[in-house]
């Protein structure tokens, strides 16, 4: 199933450790299937505040999307981000094409589910 890892950045100052994070990037996530699915561009906001940007990864699993966090190739980079950029970062477990939203019922509380 394939799962993400989600980067909301709030801030980033554009400077040399940025760029040459970039640069670099790419080749961290080859190994471990990783493709960009949302990148750079600035959200639509439909509700509430969203201030900065998105960064979307796509992975084949969820394996492959800490394997490649934890990579060393990716340890060496991430301080030329998290240096220059106030965000968040995570990774989550995507769903099917069945998927249905009330397939999340029966993960709640009993009280939640009635």
């Amino acid at each position: 199933m394939t799962a993400y890892a989600i980067a909301h950045l709030r801030s980033v100052t554009a400077n040399a450790e940025i760029v040459e994070y970039l640069q670099r990037i790419d080749a961290t996530l080859a190994p471990y299937g990783g493709t960009f699915v949302v990148h750079g561009d600035l959200p639509e906001v439909l509700e509430g505040e969203f201030p900065g940007n998105l960064v979307v990864i796509a992975f084949p699993g969820l394996e492959e999307a800490r394997a490649w966090y934890r990579s060393p190739g990716y340890q060496a980079i991430l301080p030329l981000r998290t240096r220059n950029s106030d965000g968040a970062a995570i990774i989550v477990q995507g769903v099917g094409p069945e998927h249905l939203a009330t397939d999340v019922l029966a993960g709640l509380p009993v009280e939640a589910a009635r």
